[in-house]
């Protein structure tokens, strides 16, 4: 579908009632009206605790819509399909192109009813919108007016500040709208629907290589007792050898000059100083810093250098990174080197972020009220390892998993991102 832009500043209170951003096709000005003039707002009629169940007629509340609106469908309370059919009598059934929206905690969070299937909700933690008409307001183009940050700065706006926040019937009757005609409407509203079909597609193809990886650094690494994987590459047979850690590598601690405040420098002499804040979500390596210290704080502190391995001794516990640059370590840190007559690097990262070796370290930090990593603890796991050559395949496999990964986020990031845009800019 092709855009236009149209001109303007856009506000709830925008003199040209136009989006930023619009679909060919369309043009005039959008008109401003109160939710109660277009629509029937209502509550359920009470449900009692002693009566829900585990199973039957979904019973929303508004911790339910919550989580639906951030992707997590995750139902915990069902009625009985008697109490819903008496109760439906009473206060009139939900129904396909219905909105619920949440009265209670986060406030006016909505949730759009795709089907005619059996629903019902609490009362007063949700609200239910309709269009008894059917021509004034189409339910997709409502759900996502509600998401969008227009109106999200307007609940902020109606929010009693150090009171339980509510969004009440009369409260949404009030709720300024400014909406389009009908079909202009369904266009935006499809748009966003096929929007959020890609994103849960996208998010389901990263998830599902997520867990491919999971499932194979549990298969392709020994199982605790067994000396072979339950899944190998052709080629490669026999056992893989055993050892405790600290023999094949050096296991040091980072330290840190202090006051590091008196240390910290932007002289291009200066060496990288690596924290906690500088990895980033995910990541395989530190290619970066974001600061750097004077030259005379390496002697209080540890250096490391490119293909080194640091590990967090309590922050993400245990998780290893690769070093891509040279730089010092506080105390925070723990360093892993010369493991090279051993270990290739990439299966070497593999190796520690295995369940084996995680487990390992759960194990021996057992009992400690903060469970933290020290160059002791980690040096006495035991590893078992193939010959390199093997090392190398498997390495290989699970780097292409890596880039699979990382290529598939980026990807549902980017539609994320589209998503957000658009919601900012085609509503008024």
């Amino acid at each position: 579908m092709n855009f236009k832009r149209s001109c303007g500043v856009i506000s709830m209170a925008n003199e040209r009632n136009v989006p930023e951003l619009r679909f060919e096709g369309f043009n005039g000005e959008w008109d401003k009206k109160f939710l109660g003039d277009l629509l029937e707002i209502w509550s359920a009629t009470r449900v009692h605790k002693d009566e829900w169940k585990t199973e039957g007629v979904p019973f929303f509340r508004s911790s339910d819509v919550v989580s639906a609106f951030m992707g997590k469908d995750n139902i915990k309370a069902y009625i009985s399909h008697e109490l819903y059919h008496s109760l439906s009598a009473i206060s009139g059934k939900v129904i396909k192109d219905d909105v619920l929206v949440t009265g209670g905690g986060s406030i006016a969070i909505p949730y759009f009813v795709k089907n005619d299937d059996p629903l019902y909700f609490k009362d007063g933690d949700l609200l239910l919108l309709r269009d008894v008409s059917k021509s004034k307001v189409n339910g997709q183009f409502l759900f996502y007016f509600f998401a969008s940050p227009r109106f999200r700065k307007y609940v902020t706006s109606i929010t009693h500040i150090g009171t339980i926040s509510h969004y009440t019937i009369e409260q949404a009757k009030t709720t300024p709208v400014i909406l389009p005609k009908i079909k202009e409407q369904n266009t935006i509203g499809n748009f966003f629907r096929n929007l959020d079909d890609t994103i849960a597609f996208k998010k389901q193809q990263y998830e599902q290589t997520v867990n491919i990886k999971k499932a194979m650094l549990e298969k392709m690494f020994p199982r605790k007792g067994a000396d072979v994987p339950e899944i190998r590459f052709e080629g490669f047979t026999g056992t893989w050898g055993s050892a405790i850690f600290g023999a094949k590598c050096d296991i040091v601690r980072g330290g840190s000059p202090r006051p590091i405040d008196s240390y910290i420098t932007t002289a291009v002499n200066g060496i990288n100083w690596i924290k906690i804040g500088d990895v980033d979500k995910g990541t395989k390596y530190i290619k970066r810093t974001n600061e750097k210290i004077k030259p005379e704080g390496l002697a209080m502190s540890r250096l490391v250098k490119r293909g080194d391995f640091i590990l967090s001794n309590s922050m993400s516990f245990g998780r290893p990174y690769i070093m891509q640059i040279e730089g010092c370590i506080h105390d925070g840190w723990l360093a892993i080197q010369n493991y090279s007559s051993s270990f290739n690097t990439e299966f070497l990262y593999y190796l520690l972020a295995s369940e084996r070796v995680l487990n390992q370290y759960m194990e021996r930090a057992a009992g400690s009220t903060v469970k933290n990593l020290n160059k002791d603890l980690v040096a006495s796991i035991e590893v078992i390892f193939p010959q390199i050559d093997e090392q190398i395949v498997i390495a290989k496999y699970f780097s292409s998993l890596d880039t699979l990964i990382e290529s598939q986020q980026e990807e549902l990031e980017k539609f994320q991102n589209v998503k957000k845009a658009c919601l900012s800019k085609m509503f008024v």
